[in-house]
């Protein structure tokens, strides 16, 4: 039921956004040629040349957008970061747009025709026109689901808390989706799900189905009722009725779950993260893109603090250290030193004090503004690291740590970060283990390039020197 929602709104999405992008082509067109929005100093263009180029709009953008995961349906991501993810869409497609032009029409004088203006103009138009058509698209769909108008009859049979974490997931996501939920079956177990009429029990589950002209059955109950599942299972499917059994793993999903196909045998993955196909190319290639030019931007203040560094100990200016990373692989993480030379001869691998008096001059200042990582953009370059993913911590930390919190190995599931979100909340340094393992799953889970940004972007604005920096 609930994929099959997807695809549908998924498919309208998709229509919105070739359609948009056409119209914003013609518009383009207008708005250059015929009200001149920008003058016109190369001759006027004939409309014609625009037209023959709307099947490659139509192939690109929707392609561009699909990159950035618009078209994976998520009822939590929030208005603002959709727009801001058809934004970088539409940049992303007039750049490729204005790459394929010139290369399916090599020597040919009239590929100059379309002027980096029209492009321009066009470029805005398209973010315009997907937004408010994706608006409208959203608007009518929930205007729909209000009015009682293509809603899905659903009884949840359970009572207990994995029935209740059923009812809370679908009516966050109602009139998104479409769901009516009419009630729910008891099981027996103690406590009720508010704001739900209790319909009876699961032994009465064939009569309620046809009284309530239900469309969608979730049985949620615990492990330990398997045998009263089986029971209901056996009178459900003797009615025309879709069935969909949540599986009792709550206490394990901390990750995504996915359902995978083995020869036929269907096995549930636990750790299923949103940083797989393209969109781990698109984030390693974001990787490569910004750590190249913060290096060659950075490249005057490493060449100061490198010189500040040797001369006051004339010791190293770098300093290696052994991390875990991507898949609980150990790599050499690369940072300006910023202690005395042997400072853990004697201490071995310990947090960093406040007043710490293995810090140097000069390090006491790099690193309260996280001078020090810097280097850790040639990590990023060479793949050990991404600009933005969970700490890295030392082996030392990371054996101590999987043996205390047992989710703290699933933060290996991406490339560490230079920074992240546990970071940007203030969570650095000898901090709160436990709230730093939320934060680092909350990335995993809900990854998006503009979750990314957004850290980057708190971490320039408030998270270079922070109070726990030392």
């Amino acid at each position: 039921m609930i994929e099959k929602k997807h695809r549908a709104l998924t498919s309208i999405y998709f229509v919105n956004d070739a359609v948009a992008s056409n119209l914003a082509m013609l518009c383009a067109w207008a708005l250059r040629f015929q009200y001149e929005v920008i003058p016109v100093t190369k001759g006027q263009q004939d409309i014609w040349t625009y037209i023959k180029i709307l099947p490659i709009v139509t192939i690109v953008f929707p392609l561009a957008f699909a990159v950035q995961g618009l078209y994976a349906i998520r009822p939590t991501r929030g208005k603002a970061e959709e727009w801001l993810q058809v934004a970088i869409g539409s940049v992303v497609a007039t750049v490729v747009l204005s790459g394929v032009l010139l290369w399916i029409r090599p020597g040919d004088p009239e590929a100059a025709l379309y002027s980096r203006a029209t492009l321009a103009i066009f470029m805005v138009c398209a973010m315009l026109f997907a937004i408010v058509g994706r608006i409208l698209v959203r608007a009518a769909v929930e205007r729909r689901h209000r009015a009682g108008k293509d809603l899905d009859r659903v009884l949840i049979a359970g009572n207990g808390e994995l029935a209740r974490a059923v009812f809370e997931r679908m009516n966050a996501h109602r009139e998104q989706l479409g769901f009516r939920i009419v009630g729910y079956l008891r099981n027996g177990e103690e406590g009720h799900l508010a704001q739900l009429p209790c319909l009876g029990t699961i032994e009465e589950a064939e009569q309620v189905v046809r009284s309530e002209a239900i469309d969608h059955v979730f049985v949620a109950l615990p492990h330990a009722s398997s045998e009263a599942m089986m029971k209901l299972l056996d009178r459900l499917v003797r009615n025309s009725v879709s069935i969909h059994v949540v599986p009792d793993l709550l206490q394990f999903m901390v990750l995504r779950s996915r359902v995978e196909d083995l020869d036929g045998l269907p096995t549930i993955n636990l750790s299923e993260t949103p940083l797989e196909g393209w969109s781990r190319f698109v984030k390693r290639g974001f990787d490569l893109g910004v750590a190249a030019f913060a290096l060659l931007i950075g490249s005057p203040l490493m060449l100061l603090v490198s010189l500040a560094i040797w001369l006051e100990d004339r010791g190293p200016v770098f300093y290696r250290q052994i991390r875990m990373g991507l898949d609980g692989k150990p790599f050499e993480i690369l940072k300006f030193r910023s202690m005395r030379v042997g400072a853990e001869t004697e201490t071995g691998a310990v947090w960093a004090d406040r007043d710490d008096p293995r810090r140097t001059k000069v390090g006491r200042i790099i690193r309260a503004w996280s001078i020090d990582e810097l280097p850790q953009l040639w990590n990023v370059l060479i793949g050990d690291m991404s600009l933005v993913g969970p700490r890295p911590e030392r082996p030392q930390f990371v054996e101590q740590f999987r043996s205390e919190y047992p989710h703290y190995m699933l933060r290996h599931k991406v490339r560490a970060g230079m920074t992240g979100w546990a970071q940007v909340h203030g969570w650095r340094g000898n901090t709160s283990i436990r709230i730093r393992i939320e934060h680092d799953l909350y990335y995993i889970e809900n990854w998006s390039l503009m979750l990314d940004l957004k850290i980057l972007f708190m971490t320039v604005i408030h998270g270079l020197k922070h109070e726990n920096a030392y």
